[in-house]
C-alpha cells in the first residue's frame, strides 16, 4: 500500500514549493545506493520519493491529491518511477552525477541534517463509508460520519506525562530524535549518517512518569461525529480525503487523515454512465409509430418530450447540461432519453385481425431500414 506523499518527503501539508524540493533533494541524496550498499530497499526508497516529489511539485497533482487522496490522481499523467534506473531519476531531478557533492562534509545544516525527521508516531488514518442517494451525488449534500479512533487523552492533554509532570528532552539525542555517525573519507570530507534515537523512537522528548489514562501514549480511544462535505458529483467509489480527521498521533505528531468511501445507491430512474444520465422511455409500438408528447424525468425538474411519428427502437434525444457536475472541473453532463419500444403481447382474435390488416396495407416504405442500434447510441454520443 502506497504511503501519504507528505510522510515519504517528511513535510507538512502546509509546505511550500521550496520546502518540499529541500526536502527532497536531501533524502534523495541520503538513500542514493551508493551511501546504502547494505541496504536493498535504497533504490526502491528513492523511486517513491520521486514519485512522492513529482506529484506535491505539481499545482495541479498536488490540488487533486490533497482532497482526494489517490483516487484524485486516477487519469493524470503521473510517471510510474518503478521503471526508471536511479541514474536515469538522478539526471531527471538534478541533471547530473547523482554522488555529484554528496560525499562532503554536511555539517548541522547540510543535506543529512535537513533531512532528520523527529518526532513521533503519525496518528492512523481512518476510512469511513457514506451512504448517497444519486441526487444527493449529483448535486452534493453534508452528511455526519461516525469516527471510531484515537483521540488526545483528556487527563494529560495528549502530552504522555502524568499530571504535574511534563516530558522531558532525551538525553540521548538532545531533542533531535536523531542521533548522527560522522565517519573520516580522508581526503574527501566526512561522512555522515543520521538514524532514529533508540531511548525516544524519534519523539526528541520522553517520559519520566507516564499518565496513567492513557500508559504514556497520549491518545485513547473514542467516537466522534464529523461532519463530511461531499462534493457535487462524485461516484460510486470514490474516496474524500479529510486532512487531519483522522486518528490522533502521539504526543506532538500530526493526526491521520480520514477517508469517506461514497457507496451511491442504484436510482429506479436513471443510469449513471461518466457524467451523463441515462433514462430509458418505455413506448408501445402504437406511441413510437404515431408520435406523442410526454414529460420525461431529470434531476432538476421534468422534462417535456415531443417524440416524431416513426420513432425507433434506440432513438436517443439529448438533453444538454441536465446531466451530472464535473467533479474536478467545469460544465455538467447531459441527460439522454433512450427510446424502448415494447411489443404487445396475450393478442385477442381482433386484435391479431387488425395488426394482420395492417402487416396487408404495408409497404416496403413503412418499413425502410435504418441505421442501427448501436450506430444510434454511437453517433448520439459523438453530438
Amino acid at each position: 500500500m502506497k504511503r501519504d506523499y507528505y510522510d515519504v518527503l517528511g513535510v507538512g501539508r502546509d509546505a511550500g514549493d521550496a520546502e518540499i524540493k529541500k526536502a527532497f533533494r536531501g533524502l534523495a541524496r541520503q538513500f542514493h545506493p551508493d551511501v546504502n550498499p547494505d541496504d536493498p530497499d535504497a533504490e526502491a526508497r528513492f523511486k517513491e520519493l520521486a514519485e512522492a516529489y513529482e506529484v506535491l511539485s505539481n499545482d495541479q497533482s498536488r490540488a487533486a491529491y490533497d482532497r482526494y487522496g489517490f483516487d484524485g490522481l486516477r487519469g493524470q499523467a503521473v510517471p510510474d518511477f518503478s521503471q526508471f534506473g536511479f541514474a536515469d531519476l538522478f539526471g531527471v531531478f538534478f541533471g547530473g552525477d547523482p554522488f555529484g557533492s554528496v560525499l562532503r562534509d554536511a555539517g548541522a545544516g547540510g543535506p543529512w541534517g535537513a533531512s532528520a525527521m523527529a518526532g513521533a508516531p503519525r496518528g492512523d488514518d481512518v476510512e469511513v463509508d457514506v451512504e448517497l442517494d444519486l441526487v444527493e451525488a449529483v448535486f452534493g449534500v453534508s452528511r455526519d460520519v461516525e469516527v471510531r479512533a484515537d483521540v488526545p487523552c483528556e487527563t494529560c492533554r495528549g502530552s504522555g506525562a502524568k499530571s504535574g509532570t511534563g516530558r522531558e528532552s532525551c538525553p540521548q539525542c538532545g531533542g533531535t530524535g536523531r542521533t548522527r555517525e560522522v565517519s573520516s573519507l580522508g581526503g574527501f570530507g566526512q561522512f555522515v549518517r543520521t538514524s532514529t534515537c533508540s531511548v525516544c523512537r524519534g519523539q526528541g522528548t520522553i517520559v519520566r512518569e507516564p499518565c496513567e489514562s492513557c500508559r504514556g501514549t497520549g491518545r485513547r480511544r473514542a467516537t466522534r461525529t464529523v461532519t463530511v462535505e461531499v462534493p457535487a458529483g462524485i461516484a460510486h467509489g470514490q474516496r474524500l480525503r479529510l486532512t487531519g480527521e483522522g486518528g490522533a498521533g502521539g504526543p506532538g505528531a500530526r493526526p491521520g487523515d480520514l477517508y469517506v468511501l461514497a457507496r451511491v445507491r442504484p436510482d429506479a430512474r436513471f443510469v449513471r454512465d461518466g457524467d451523463d444520465l441515462v433514462y430509458r422511455l418505455d413506448l408501445t409500438m402504437v406511441d413510437a409509430a404515431l408520435g406523442l408528447k410526454t414529460i420525461v424525468p431529470a434531476l432538476d425538474g421534468d422534462i417535456e418530450l415531443k417524440l416524431p411519428a416513426g420513432s425507433q427502437p434506440g432513438d436517443v434525444k439529448v438533453f444538454r447540461n441536465r446531466g451530472v457536475p464535473a467533479l474536478q472541473g467545469y460544465g455538467r453532463g447531459d441527460l439522454r432519453v433512450v427510446a424502448n419500444v415494447t411489443v404487445p403481447r396475450h393478442l385477442s382474435d381482433e386484435q391479431r385481425e387488425l395488426l394482420q390488416r395492417f402487416e396487408d396495407l404495408s409497404t416496403d416504405k413503412n418499413y425502410q431500414p435504418d441505421e442501427g442500434f448501436l450506430d444510434k447510441l454511437r453517433a448520439a454520443f459523438r453530438q
